[in-house]
């Protein structure tokens, strides 16, 4: 076959020889080393080994000579040239992923898609048609083995038929594979070349057996029709799983057919993804029927349907109507009558009307309604159905719970789901009749037969993101099919080894996957997925988060289960198949296993008018109803469960069962396995995705079989052929003569001394492991090469000798040519020479000779021409035979281009009709887009009338609430007649109420007990020892449930007598019905209206919900500033009371006081300062004021301002975008916008009705209260109250809510800038609200001190008033100058509070800009952090950052302590007011570079859309795709470039560039997907700023409302400030009055004031140093805690102090009378002088004790002295601790530095893998360094002072924090890349074991083979001997390696049969392999 020219079609079947045994292949493999080593792009690539150095090498790339080093265990073999394109991957000495990958890519890209490997036939899909399935190559298969064709599907489908006919053993094929791998299409060539085989035996019966076969292939097509359709990866898709069984008779003739399908996609029939179809039949009938048919059938447009989601999808080359007369035509062959087919074409019409029925909610109810029936009257007139009844079964069903039948209502997600359900249940029932006729049809012939071969097209392995209950039986499926596959290469291997002989310990690999089965099939201890799943859906209240708990307890330490590391929800698993882990999601797993459907639609189906409708459902007994989901649920009596047991299974249970049958049928048969492999995922040809086909070689089971291969010995060769080829490598072990194949093999291989470990014989051919060929081909090349260089050393010596004789000649001619001249020379001058020279030719006889030797000459000159001639003739001839030949070739070159050509052209027609389908397309998009564009335009005019209407019902609603009022006012009469009544009611009221909970109760307590029940009876089950004890219980609750019927029926008669007094009040409502019905009217039309507002409303309140999780934080730090604010409230009421008892009572003494301080000039002086000094503070607090009101303003107005400008600019912007947006007009772009427009409309469409479904939920609760409340008068009234209060906040609401809206669309961009401000308010709020609470305890210290001060002072007043009576008009006099020093008194303490509230108010600003400054720093950290998050997401090596977090949180914690120092020194700074203006400039500075920076970020925001608009736009141009890939890369850098410099504050942006750069290629492949997800990030970002905003002016207006609550506390303080002023006026007019009355009496007692007033001077010195050290020790003694008891004792005794006031000066008035009486004696004056001058005494005494108390006092003077030098020595200690942190800082700069040169030692260490990221690293470390001597250049400028150092301190920390934080990071990268190789490499350790013992191995090998070489040199004087006889030796065996090189698999004719025999099982053992 090698020999001859290959044909067309053998060009796609046969190898080329040529260039398998080229030998410049072989010799630049064995010169090169040439390995694998893996590569991202193909997978693996061709390298040569340069260089080993310990675990590494270096590698030269074949391709482009790139030097690459890579790790020895990554490195895979190479196998010689000799196995390339190998037809049986099984032979390949080398086996391993990359040569079975480079195989298949070889023998793919040559034409050739069949390829064995082992027992499997891969197949890849070549994605054109190829002419390798003609008749003339089914006969070439016809009866030909296995090994002497190329592989193809004919020789694996021919063995299974020679092989059922010969062994009468039953055959199977189990085609599997990916969707569009080509499995259905290799199933349909099996059943051809059958159809072709089996009738082309014989002439007999071939009209019986032809029609046979013509169903046989004309029952797929109806299949198809039913059962494919078309998805993304494939047009024609097979949907479910088929085994065709074909059954033959015994002399090889078909018989019949037998068809099962498993795993049907019932799902697709009702809804698809885009681009894809439902299936096939339903655009087929649609396109394809007939007027009459159409109304027959009651067919509509494509558009109509809204179960074809997406329309009319058409497929590529592919005609509906066409199809649609084909698949009727099957139907007619198949035997199908044409009632038959109408009928089935109305089931299927009726699926697709059933999705066009709409269900609603009723207003005030959950309960679901039908307004629209017209589907449902085509639905019912086509299934032969009542319409009433299918809406009453579907709308209220009845429901058998116990022992009763109960209609319940059903909501309106219970109606839709009902209806899906019912329609694919339809469907599947139609597909499963069909498949029913297709079996009778193909079955109806009488022959028995006597055997069958079996077809499985089944779906292979799959692994998709969300992999649900249908993945877990599919994967369930191809586990047990690879058990098969295990245990048949077992069962042939074991075969295989027994026959030869050969000792090996078997292993049955069939057993490895036996755990991972039983954890999903295994019944009970413990039980599967399975079981638990069915367990589960017996349960009552069971949820698929149960199911996912209970798998969880069960087997969650199984080895092949596992839980996923990130749970993204509580139903996900994972199982460890062969293949892979797969995560599984288990939501609703228990609906798809139970597969409920409604029993009453099913009942009334069953009884239909149609009989075949009848026929479909004809086993509705078996279906699972509502009422068993109810029992489910609400777990019903014991003897229904019992009933009812068994009298449904599950999905998994059928599914499982069916499995079972299969695999028995597949065991009991020989399988033949086909692998199909998809090479791309873009239907092209001549396309190879490397990790797609290993992921599939992977899932598909061929990988798992070339490890099994690995196990034992895979290479076999046939004696003879092993001598032939490596006898040069032991020739003078085996000796001339014959000799049998095994003893000269024997002898080789002890020649060779392999390891016996490597090597079995056997008794046809030898066992090798895998490497050890390829080690004998390494030594027989170097072997062969030593030969050819002896022979070329030959040849050269021959042709040198051979150069050296011709010289030797032409030396001796050049000798004769010498003597010749030297003669001549001498006779030249010789006269006799002359003469006889002259003479000579005038003789004729020399003339003669002349003319004879002319004649010679002309012909010796004619043969010469003759001679050139026929030398050129034959060159002609050759080279005209030669021109015929590449004419020939030439020809065939130009048919083969001529049939591309063809293809080309029909491609070419086929995308002219692409483009032609997408321009129409885009028409239609574009009337689309303009239909929407007027459709907004429409919108927009119907909601300016909508608004028109709603003032209009605004004015109706005002108009009813004026009739509410009237009506009210009629109530009111009514409800004096009702009062009686109600009276009445409440008792009954009451007494119902206390029954309804008892009910309840009874209620609660049955359901539970019933719950109970039903799991015991579950579990009694299979648990037969318990029963007994649930047999009791049982007992005991029906006990309890006959009383609870009891005091049920007690129930029903209350509620009876209740009922019929409630009839006698209803009559009474009846007029106030009639009025509530009209306001109901009028209230519905305004719901609806009110309905799109509500949807709004609850898209916002959706809004507010994501934004609530960041307000929680707020309003934590909220509600702790509100009970700050609260406690300093209450201590300033109580503060504020006690200065006003304290003033009173200081009026009073400093009245006292007031005399002496006249008298002394000191104390004059004193005052006079302190009244300068209250004046400067006066004046200096009104002037801060006005500054600060001042600044207020120009904040405010500033703000005012900047909002303004914000909301122009969004404005601006957005005019700007819609013009860019209709500017560019990219139909792609805008197709997709607007179907995400749509979507969008649709989903807020959905949410609106689900919440105006909740809203009729709720307005059919209200109903249900008010049908309720009709039976209760009293509630009557006070509900329409109600609803007409929630009808007016409605429309508040509504017209709130649009206000808001309108107002927040423009705002949004503004309130962003507002949310930062206002956050910063509250921070500065709170940090005010701090100081406000220490200067409160200030204050509250200060009061007492005071109150301390009043205890004293009022004993010492005591004592004064109880001895000096007689002083008392003295006494009056210094009261009057006390009471006004107290008014100077307190106004010196308002001016010294206002003082503290400027000085607050300062140090709130100071505060409040530092907070400021913080956080715009906060804000640029975090920013430049979300670009970090951004580019995180971008690398993928980037993900997991979890093994660096503790050092991280150490890091964190030392920031957090420096940051704790830090706050407490600026806490404890002073707070000037300079400073406070310096950080009032910056901040408003600072404010104006973020209001530029967010301008800035607006603008890069617009160019981003913009550019990202453009990206799309030039990626859908598909015409300049070149130039659209560097413009599209320009815009990704400039679009990264731009919010890298938003984001940075502009100074990252070619560090950023570059990193963009590194990453572009990555960036190019997930393009779309960043727009994606840009687009969700702006979307996200506006919601969030909505609902910050909505936050933050809810914040504002809450702390406003704060604010006017503590204006108005304070204006109340004052006007009771006011009011008590006025009343000490009052009293001190009083006391003037009393005080004139007193003079004649002070006139007599001047003599003892002088006495007193010496007296005085003392106590007020002592008072005045008394009050001296309570100042100082003020500051001191903060005692919070103790300050609530304190003021409590105080009340009490400022109480006791009015109640000793009150005594006093009732004893000065019973003085000053007795002074009156007493003046006209002079003896009773006497006699009182000597009183008082006892008292004086007395008074003296205490001085001294007074004065014992000054010298106490100066002690605590000096301690709080020297407390004061000790705070300054902490300001000293703060300092230096300043200074500390400085040098900290710089440190951290060191570690910083530190930190890079590490990262550089990373980079060193992973540069091969992660250039990118390095230089990304490099460049933010760079950028790091920049800040860092910035932030150095900013402190040494701004070092002036100690307290701007500790400020920008404090912002470089956090700075630097932010540094180390990223610095971090990225060495966490790095790290976590170290150890994921680290991970791969134990990963590849533990799988390359084998390999590397081999490599030992190997390299003993190669040891002993030096040694074998150097016995071989010094036998090398025998060889040289010998050299003739290796001549004469060697020309056969090269003639023999030119017959193996000729590449023929040809047996030797010296040969016997039974050679012939052993080689034909040996390559039949190939493909076991």
């Amino acid at each position: 076959m090698s020999k001859k020219a290959p044909s067309e079609d053998e060009k796609f079947l046969f190898v080329d020889k040529d260039f398998l045994n080229s030998p410049m292949a072989q010799a630049d493999w064995s010169a090169k080393k040439l390995v694998w080593i893996p590569s991202e792009k193909h997978g693996f690539e061709a390298a040569s080994v340069k260089e080993e150095h310990g675990d590494e090498v270096l590698v030269e790339l074949a391709d482009n000579g790139k030097k690459v080093t890579v790790n020895k265990d990554d490195i895979q073999k190479m196998n010689p040239p000799k196995f390339s394109k190998v037809e049986d991957m099984a032979e390949l000495t080398c086996l391993n992923e990359a040569s079975v990958l480079h195989n298949i890519r070889e023998r793919y890209f040559s034409g050739l898609i069949y390829t064995y490997s082992g027992l499997f036939c891969v197949v890849v899909n070549p994605y054109k048609m190829l002419p390798i399935y003609s008749e003339k190559i089914i006969d070439m298969y016809k009866g030909k083995k296995r090994h002497e064709v190329p592989p193809h599907i004919y020789s694996i489908t021919d063995n299974a038929y020679r092989n059922m006919m010969q062994d009468r053993e039953d055959q199977s094929i189990l085609c599997t594979g990916e969707s569009g791998a080509g499995k259905t299409e290799n199933t349909k060539k099996v059943i051809q070349y059958l159809a072709v085989v089996a009738s082309s035996h014989k002439g007999k019966k071939d009209s019986s057996a032809g029609e046979l076969e013509k169903q046989l292939l004309q029952a797929n097509p109806i299949l198809e029709a039913f059962g494919n359709a078309k998805t993304i990866k494939n047009d024609n898709s097979s949907r479910f799983g088929k085994f065709i069984r074909i059954n033959f008779d015994v002399t090889g003739y078909i018989v019949g057919a037998n068809i099962e399908t498993y795993l049907l996609e019932k799902s697709r029939c009702i809804r698809q993804a885009k681009t894809e179809r439902a299936f096939h039949i339903f655009y087929y009938m649609i396109a394809g029927a007939k007027d009459k048919l159409r109304e027959e059938l009651l067919l509509e447009p494509f558009s109509n349907y809204r179960f074809l989601s997406s329309g009319h999808v058409q497929i590529p080359g592919q005609q509906d109507d066409e199809m649609y007369e084909e698949t009727m035509e099957a139907m007619r062959i198949m035997g199908l009558t044409d009632e038959e087919r109408i009928d089935i074409l109305k089931v299927c019409s009726t699926v697709m009307q059933l999705g066009n029925i709409e269900f609603k909610k009723e207003r005030n109810q959950e309960q679901a309604t039908m307004p629209d029936n017209t589907a449902a009257q085509k639905v019912c007139h086509l299934q032969g159905i009542n319409v009433t009844d299918f809406t009453r079964a579907i709308l209220t069903p009845r429901i058998k719970v116990g022992r009763e039948v109960v209609q319940k209502a059903q909501t309106k997600e219970q109606a839709d789901f009902a209806i899906e359900a019912l329609a694919k249940a339809v469907f599947e029932r139609l597909f499963r009749w069909i498949l029913g006729r297709v079996n009778k049809a193909l079955d109806k012939t009488k022959r028995q037969g006597a055997s069958f071969l079996g077809i499985l097209d089944i779906a292979g392995f799959e692994i998709f993101e969300d992999n649900s209950f249908e993945q877990l039986c599919i994967n369930y499926t191809n586990e047990k099919l690879q058990q098969l596959f295990n245990h048949t290469m077992f069962i042939l291997e074991q075969e295989e080894y027994q026959r030869e002989g050969i000792e090996w310990n078997f292993i049955d690999f069939g057993l490895d996957l036996q755990p991972c089965i039983e954890l999903i099939e295994r019944p009970n201890n413990p039980p599967g997925i399975l079981a638990l799943l069915d367990e589960e859906c017996w349960f009552p209240k069971a949820t698929d988060v149960s199911f996912v708990e209970k798998l969880m307890n069960t087997q969650g330490n199984h080895v092949k289960f596992a839980k996923p590391k990130q749970l993204k929800d509580k139903t996900e698993f994972s199982i460890l198949h062969y293949a892979g882990k797969v995560d599984y999601n288990a939501t609703s797993w228990l609906t798809k296993n139970m597969d409920p459907l409604n029993d009453n639609v099913t009942a009334l189906l069953s009884n239909s008018s149609s009989q075949f409708v009848q026929d479909l459902w004809k086993d509705t007994d078996r279906v699972v109803g509502l009422d068993t989901i109810a029992k489910m649920t609400d777990s019903s009596m014991p003897s229904a469960s019992k009933t009812k047991k068994g009298m449904f299974r599950t999905v998994g249970q059928l599914y499982k069962e069916s499995l079972a049958k299969l695999m028995t049928t597949l065991h009991n048969t020989q399988p033949n396995f086909v692998r199909c492999i998809i090479p791309n995922h873009e239907k092209r040809a001549g396309k190879l995705d490397a990790h797609l086909v290993l992921e599939q070689l992977r899932c598909n089971g061929v990988l798992e079989g070339i490890r099994i291969c690995r196990q034992g010995f895979p290479n076999r060769i046939v004696f003879q052929e092993f001598r032939q080829r490596y006898e040069i490598l032991a020739a003078s072990a085996i000796p001339k003569g014959f000799m049998d194949g095994k003893q000269a093999c024997c002898l080789m291989i002890k020649h060779l001394d392999l390891d016996p470990n490597l090597y079995r014989i056997g008794q046809s051919k030898i066992f090798f492991r895998t490497g050890v060929l390829a080690q004998l081909e390494e030594e027989r090349d170097l072997k062969i090469t030593v030969v050819i260089i002896a022979f070329q050393a030959q040849a050269r010596g021959f042709l040198a000798r051979k150069a050296f004789a011709k010289r030797q000649q032409q030396l001796t001619a050049m000798k004769v040519i010498q003597r010749n001249c030297a003669a001549y020379l001498k006779l030249r001058n010789w006269q006799w020479w002359r003469l006889f020279t002259k003479v000579k030719p005038l003789l004729q006889v020399t003339r003669q000779e002349e003319e004879m030797t002319l004649k010679e000459e002309e012909l010796q000159k004619a043969k010469d021409v003759a001679l050139k001639f026929e030398s050129e003739l034959k060159e002609i001839t050759l080279k005209h035979t030669s021109v015929l030949e590449e004419r020939n070739a030439l020809q065939e070159q130009l048919q083969a281009e001529t049939e591309l050509y063809a293809e080309a052209e029909e491609m070419r027609v086929r995308l002219a009709a692409k483009k032609q389908e997408l321009e129409e397309i885009l028409h239609e998009m574009e009337a689309r887009l303009d239909e929407e564009e007027e459709r907004a335009q429409a919108l927009l005019v119907d909601k300016k009338k909508m608004q028109q209407q709603m003032q209009e019902l605004e004015e109706h609603l005002e108009e009813e609430e004026d009739a509410r009022q009237k009506l009210q006012l009629e109530k009111v009469t009514c409800e004096g007649k009702i009062k009686k009544l109600e009276d009445d009611i409440l008792v009954m009221e009451d007494h119902n109420n206390k029954l309804l909970k008892e009910r309840k109760l009874m209620e609660e307590r049955i359901a539970d007990f019933s719950s109970n029940l039903a799991e015991e009876e579950e579990k009694s089950k299979n648990l037969t020892k318990l029963k007994n004890k649930h047999e009791s219980m049982i007992s005991e609750l029906e006990v309890r449930l006959k009383k609870e019927e009891k005091g049920r029926q007690e129930l029903d008669k209350a509620k009876r007598k209740l009922e019929a007094e409630s009839n006698d009040l209803q009559e009474q409502i009846a007029d106030l019905q009639a009025q509530i019905a009209d306001l109901k009217a009028q209230l519905a039309k305004k719901e609806e209206e009110l309905q799109n507002a509500l949807a709004r409303l609850e898209d916002e309140t959706a809004q507010k919900n994501n934004a609530l999780k960041k307000i929680r934080e707020l309003e934590g730090h909220i509600s702790d500033l509100q009970e700050d604010l609260d406690s300093e409230r209450a201590a300033r009421n109580k503060a504020e009371k006690i200065k006003r008892d304290l003033g009173e009572e200081l009026e009073a003494l400093k009245s006292e006081l007031e005399d002496t301080l006249d008298t002394t000039a000191t104390q004059q002086e004193l005052r006079a300062k302190r009244e300068q000094e209250v004046n400067l503070l006066k004046r200096a607090i009104e002037d801060e004021n006005r500054t600060h009101e001042a600044q207020i303003q120009e904040m405010r107005q500033k703000h005012t301002q900047i909002t303004e400008e914000l909301t122009e600019q969004l404005e601006q912007s957005k005019r700007v975008k819609s013009n860019l947006e209709k500017a560019k007009q990219a139909l792609e772009k805008e197709t997709s916008d607007l179907v995400i427009e749509v979507r969008s409309l649709t989903q807020a469409k959905q949410d609106g009705e689900h919440k105006r479904k909740k809203l009729e939920g709720q307005v059919a609760d209200l109903q249900s209260r008010f049908n309720d409340s009709e039976k209760q008068k009293t509630e009557l009234g006070e509900r329409c109250s109600k609803i007409t209060v929630e009808l007016e906040s409605v429309t508040n609401l509504l017209n709130e809510a649009e206000g808001k809206n309108i107002k927040l669309s423009k705002d949004v961009t503004s309130l962003t800038s507002q949310l930062q401000d206002s956050q910063e308010l509250l921070a500065e709020e709170t940090r005010q609200k701090l100081q406000f609470s220490t200067k409160l305890r200030q204050a509250e210290d200060d009061k007492n001190s005071l109150q301390e001060q009043l205890e004293e002072e009022m004993e010492a007043k005591r004592n004064v008033e109880r001895h000096v009576s007689t002083l008392n008009i003295q006494l009056s006099d210094s009261k009057k100058k006390l009471e006004e020093m107290t008014v100077n008194i307190e106004l010196l303490e308002e001016g010294k509070k206002r003082l503290q509230r400027d000085l607050e108010a300062a140090n709130t600003q100071f505060e409040e800009k530092a907070s400021a400054y913080d956080k715009l720093e906060k804000t640029k950290n975090r920013l430049q952090q979300e670009l970090e998050d951004t580019l995180m997401d971008l690398d993928n090596q980037r993900q997991n950052v979890s093994n660096l977090e503790k050092k991280q949180k150490k890091f964190d914690q030392m920031l957090a302590e420096e940051k704790s120092i830090s706050s407490k020194y600026a806490e404890e700074r002073d707070r000037a007011e300079a400073e406070a203006r310096e950080k009032e400039t910056k901040a408003l500075s600072l404010a104006r570079a973020l209001e530029e920076a967010q301008d800035s970020r607006e603008e890069l925001e617009r160019a981003n859309k913009a550019l990202k608009m453009e990206m799309e736009d030039l990626i859908s141009s598909k015409d300049d795709v070149g130039k659209n890939v560097h413009e599209l890369e320009k815009s990704k850098r400039g679009l990264e470039a731009q919010v890298e410099e938003m984001k940075t504050q502009l100074e990252e942006l070619e560090d950023e560039l570059q990193a963009a750069e590194d990453a572009k290629l990555r960036l190019e492949v997930n393009m779309q997907a960043l727009k994606a997800q840009f687009e969700r990030d702006l979307q996200g970002r506006d919601e969030m700023g909505e609902e910050k905003k909505r936050q933050l002016v809810k914040q504002v207006r809450e702390l406003e409302t704060e604010l006017e609550d503590e204006r108005k506390q304070r204006a109340l303080a004052a006007a009771t400030k006011k009011k008590l002023e006025t009343d000490m006026k009052d009293l001190e007019g009083q006391i003037e009055t009393a005080s004139k009355g007193r003079d004649e009496a002070i006139k007599q007692l001047r003599k003892l004031q002088a006495q007193t007033k010496d007296f005085q001077r003392e106590l007020e010195d002592a008072r005045a140093a008394r009050e001296e050290v309570l100042a100082t020790a003020k500051e001191s003694e903060k005692k919070a805690k103790t300050l609530e008891a304190e003021l409590m004792q105080l009340q009490e005794d400022l109480a006791a102090a009015e109640r000793a006031r009150k005594q006093a000066e009732a004893e000065r008035d019973e003085l000053s009378d007795e002074l009156s009486s007493n003046s006209s004696g002079k003896s009773a004056l006497a006699d009182e002088k000597r009183r008082l001058e006892a008292k004086i005494s007395q008074l003296e005494e205490e001085l001294e004790e007074e004065q014992s108390n000054m010298e106490i006092l100066n002690d605590r003077l000096r301690k709080s002295t020297q407390q004061v030098d000790q705070l300054n020595n902490e300001l000293q200690t703060e300092r230096t601790t300043s200074q500390k942190n400085e040098s900290a800082r710089q440190q951290m700069e060191r570690q910083n530095k530190e930190l890079k040169a590490k990262l550089q030692e990373m980079e060193s260490q992973v540069k091969s893998k992660f250039k990118s990221s390095i230089t990304a690293l490099e460049a933010k470390v760079a950028q790091l360094e920049e800040q860092l001597e910035q932030e150095n250049r900013e402190k040494q400028a701004s070092a002036k002072s100690m307290r701007q150092k500790d400020k920008k301190l404090k912002d470089l920390m956090m700075q630097v924090e932010d540094e180390r934080k990223q610095a971090e990071q990225y060495k966490d990268q790095a790290e976590k890349s170290n150890t994921r190789m680290k991970q791969l490499k134990r990963q590849l350790e533990e799988s390359e074991e084998e390999s590397q013992r081999a490599t030992a191995a190997r390299r003993k090998l190669q040891r002993e083979l030096d040694e074998a070489t150097e016995a071989n040199d010094a036998m090398s004087r025998e060889v040289n001997s010998l050299k003739s006889k290796l001549r004469r030796g060697n020309e056969p065996s090269f003639g023999s390696t030119a017959r193996r090189m000729g590449g023929s698999r040809r047996v030797v004719e010296d040969a016997s049969e039974e050679e012939a025999d052993s080689q034909s099982d040996f390559n039949g053992t190939k493909s076991m392999e």
